[in-house]
């Protein structure tokens, strides 16, 4: 049977670009792969036939002979597509027909063993701390159980005096080809996983793994400023890698334990802060708790219960140590529950002088309320 023009079988035209040409081939490599239509011979011929046209249309040499003599032009020269062929044989084509293979999961024949290192697992924990710890910083130790490398075998899996071996199903490549169609493919090994490398003799303390649980201890550095639920990362403190692989990463949630007397805002300080009639009336000198110690804090005359009174700088560090944040006073004046004969006399006289000399806020309160029942 005399073989279908090479332009007709990819459907483009002679003057294609190389970008079309790929184009076309992979529309028809992807429709007709073999492992899209198993046990279809139909489309194992056009996979094979489009692979032969793209692999000579690709290849500028092979290409011009094409244009001028037409199949004799390659066909003598040994070109068309071979598949006992190597990729690295096709150039550009190779590289293409490999992408498409490997999206098969078939591999690639220059496919290499893998290494057998693995990186470790990440670790997460979660660190209570003072309200001051968090606004100061502080240096706190940690105990975790994680994976270190066994000490028996040095992590190497391998029973002492032994070490691991050729993987005898592979010879050792990491990898075992298998027939399909009219190529070959190159799949990962089923008995080594890839790596090119058996234990025979397992280490009896990890039992082969090269590593095992143990007690940790760390020292933390919390940070001053840090915020309930924020994390801290400690680099390469998490479980041990497989065969020299690197550590992971341990992650620590940080959590605030609540304080009696302050309360937190970001950066932020909130206190109450609690004063009589008479102080809040005529305005006072008084004594403020802040994290930093007690500090003086005058009171103004006239302040009404509720009001909040700002105190700059006061409060906790911006993580990072640019600045503090301020501690904010909510004024409390107390209304006293039990009176000795003195203060209930001087309340009587209080009393009689509001009555003849009204606030002005109560005095357009009682006003409205008249209004409101005439």
């Amino acid at each position: 049977m005399s073989k279908r023009d090479y332009y007709d079988v990819l459907g483009i035209s002679r003057s294609a670009s190389k970008d079309e040409i790929k184009k076309a081939y992979r529309k028809l490599a992807m429709k007709y792969h073999p492992d899209r239509n198993p046990n279809n011979s139909q489309a194992e011929a056009k996979f094979k036939e489009a692979s032969e046209a793209a692999s000579v249309l690709m290849d500028e040499g092979k290409k011009s002979r094409y244009d001028q003599f037409g199949h004799a032009g390659v066909d003598a020269q040994g070109g068309g597509f071979h598949a006992g062929g190597g990729f690295s044989d096709f150039g550009d084509f190779g590289d293409l027909f490999s992408s498409i293979f490997e999206e098969f999961g078939g591999g690639s024949r220059r496919s290499r063993r893998r290494s057998r290192a693995q990186m470790g697992a990440d670790l997460e924990m979660g660190l209570w701390v003072t309200f001051e710890e968090a606004a100061f910083g502080a240096k706190k130790v940690v105990e975790l159980k994680k994976m270190t490398s066994c000490e028996s075998c040095q992590g190497s899996g391998a029973r002492a005096g032994t070490s691991p071996e050729s993987c005898k199903h592979c010879g050792g490549k990491g990898a075992v080809r298998r027939q399909q169609g009219f190529f070959t493919m190159e799949t990962t090994c089923p008995v080594c996983r890839g790596q090119g490398e058996v234990i025979a003799h397992k280490c009896s303390t990890c039992s082969g793994e090269g590593r095992n649980h143990k007690k940790s201890k760390l020292e933390v550095k919390v940070p001053p400023g840090i915020d309930h639920g924020q994390r801290l990362k400690l680099t390469r403190e998490g479980d041990c890698g497989l065969y020299g692989g690197p550590n992971g990463d341990l992650f620590i949630a940080i959590q605030i334990e609540s304080h009696h007397f302050f309360e937190r805002d970001g950066q932020n300080v909130h206190c109450t802060v609690p004063i009589s009639f008479s102080q809040a009336a005529l305005g006072a000198k008084i004594e403020v708790p802040t994290l930093s110690g007690k500090v003086a804090f005058q009171v103004p005359a006239g302040t009404q219960s509720g009001e909040k009174m700002r105190l700059k700088g006061k409060g906790i560090t911006r993580l990072g140590g640019y600045g503090h944040g301020d501690q904010i006073l909510s004024i409390d004046v107390e209304t006293p529950k039990k009176l000795d004969r003195e203060q209930e006399e001087l309340f009587r006289r209080l009393a009689e002088l509001e009555h003849k000399k009204c606030n002005p806020k109560s005095k357009g309160f009682f006003d409205q309320v008249k209004e409101l029942f005439q």
